[in-house]
């Protein structure tokens, strides 16, 4: 058995005071693609759209709002 008091302290490879920044930085991009796929599915008729570019305006949107939602539930102590 190892003994806890030779064990080394977990240490988060990102420091938790730059949560808020990230928290913010990742839900505005998050958001700003959010905005532009909802656009671009309102002003597109369903013969010009490309579902190529859809797929990819939703993943970075789905991506970028993803790691917000985890940075914020870290900024407010919530340790998933």
């Amino acid at each position: 058995m190892v003994a806890i008091e030779s064990m080394s302290r977990y240490v988060s490879p990102v420091h938790p005071a730059i949560f808020p920044h990230l928290t913010l930085i990742l839900l505005g991009i998050g958001i700003f693609f959010t905005g532009w796929f909802f656009v671009y599915e309102v002003t597109t008729t369903s013969k010009t759209r490309l579902l190529f570019k859809e797929l990819v305006i939703a993943l970075v949107a789905a991506s970028f709002m993803g790691f917000g939602l985890l940075f914020l539930l870290l900024w407010v102590g919530i340790y998933v």
